[in-house]
């Protein structure tokens, strides 16, 4: 398909507001083609105050522990990382003088407007999705790294010194609000519900978000979408270009054949159920989605012997770390990491997912979001909730009675010596909180990390 123009920047110097992975890339990109870099943040520690030291050698003005909101606003354009919040003073100053506020993504795609890439937001599932979208297309012989929101900066990916023939990149709700350059070859919407109600002031505003993918659809663009979830037929309802849909329940141009057991796509079986090494029916909608999204990026990709590899590939594929991640099991007992789970619709697939009884830890910082929405497959999958951290009294009012619950005020050691005293030998303890990790955590990845060494450890 045709790609969209994309403006170049206006000449002069361009703020760079956030130094996390996504602005050290952007300024990098940046600086690598010739601009002029103002970059701050209004942290100092050990770890932003490298990355300055680094970014100043290569010739940024590099600022820590605050921020010059005059020179933000003398700024040609203003490039915002997806951690810096709207409210954030820089962003004000931006806004206020009538800056031009842009992602890391959209700078990446100013400085690469011919890339080839699928692009995947939603609520849940993203992530896997994005990076079986990934294995699939280098499994068809291409380059396609994986990157955006699933961990490398799309500004990396671009800077360096051969473009890949494609990319499998992952969208947040954050990043697609300052992406006015968004035009993928293929679209993924893998679902929508309720999310960062701490940083949304509704759910409309952040599905408005979510419906910028879409913003310059044209009648050659293809989106992937769920046809099991209302919300997501919604938004796309009326939205130019051709839809191919996927489905648990239904036949579609992907669906999950359950009598036969079979993962379908366009009519023909594609794999066993089975062969697929991934737990709960939300992974099998991923890889409906993913197939069904690599299919349709080229032609080359939908002959018979494409659709083998992309069956083998499939195959092949095993669970992410923090994403219902079996880490083992000792005495009987399994010990399964859904750190990723950081709200009440991702634990509540997890949750529907399990086949043993359930020891189930539930809490970190809430984001406005009630928990009754668990009770039913709790109560049909726990034997016993465990609440920690800062939520632990909201999950405790909004969950008492549904199963016996513990509430645990400690550490996260604490939380672990809970579960294994409560599990007993064919149960499985589940992480799946259904809460960021603030309250106790840099981020999820090291709250899964935790979990992982404490279950191994067979003492924490």
């Amino acid at each position: 398909m045709a790609k969209r123009e994309l403006h170049p920047i206006a000449p002069g110097e361009i703020a760079v507001i956030g130094l996390g992975r996504s602005g050290i890339a952007a300024s990098e990109l940046l600086l690598s083609r010739g601009r002029t870099v103002y970059a701050c943040d209004d942290s100092s520690s050990a770890s932003i105050a490298q990355a300055a030291e680094k970014l100043a050698m290569r010739g940024a003005t590099v600022q820590t522990g605050g921020h010059d909101a005059l020179r933000i606003a003398r700024a040609t354009a203003v490039v915002v990382s997806p951690g810096v919040p709207p409210d954030a003073a820089p962003i004000l100053a931006a806004r206020n003088a009538e800056r031009q506020i842009l992602s890391e993504i959209e700078i990446a795609l100013r400085y690469a407007p011919d890339l080839q890439y699928i692009a995947v937001t939603g609520t849940n599932g993203k992530t896997t999705t994005t990076a079986l979208i990934g294995h699939l297309l280098r499994s068809l012989g291409v380059s396609a790294p994986d990157a955006g929101n699933i961990g490398t900066p799309l500004s990396a990916v671009v800077n360096e010194s051969v473009l890949p023939e494609w990319v499998s990149l992952e969208l947040s709700s954050f990043q697609l609000h300052d992406t006015p350059g968004i035009d993928p070859n293929v679209g993924v919407l893998t679902n929508l519900s309720a999310d960062h109600l701490d940083r949304y002031a509704n759910v409309d505003e952040y599905f408005g978000d979510k419906a910028l993918m879409f913003r310059n659809a044209t009648t050659e663009s293809h989106w992937v979408i769920n046809a099991d979830d209302p919300a997501s037929l919604q938004m796309v309802g009326g939205i130019a270009g051709l839809q191919h849909h996927f489905s648990l329940t239904a036949p579609a141009d992907a669906w999950y054949d359950r009598d036969a057991g079979c993962l379908t796509v366009n009519g023909d079986a594609l794999l066993p159920r089975r062969d697929l090494a991934l737990l709960g029916d939300h992974n099998v909608a991923n890889a409906l989605a993913a197939a069904l999204a690599v299919i349709n990026a080229s032609e080359l990709f939908g002959s018979a012997g494409s659709r083998s590899t992309i069956a083998d590939a499939l195959r092949s594929f095993r669970a992410m770390p923090n994403r219902l991640e079996v880490v083992g099991e000792w005495n009987g007992i399994e010990w399964i990491n859904d750190s990723k789970a950081t709200n009440v619709a991702s634990a509540l697939v997890a949750v529907q997912g399990m086949t043993r009884p359930t020891v189930l830890l539930l809490g970190g910082r809430h984001k406005g979001e009630p928990y009754t929405a668990l009770a039913e497959p709790i109560r049909s999958h726990v034997k016993h909730i465990i609440a920690f951290g800062e939520a632990a009294s909201i999950v405790e009012q909004d969950l008492s009675g549904v199963a016996p619950l513990t509430r645990v005020n400690g550490s996260f050691e604490d939380v672990m010596a809970t579960a294994r005293k409560l599990a007993d030998a064919g149960d499985v303890v589940l992480l799946s909180p259904a809460c960021s990790s603030y309250d106790m955590f840099n981020n999820y990845v090291e709250r899964g990390k935790r979990f992982r060494a404490l279950a191994e450890s067979r003492d924490g």
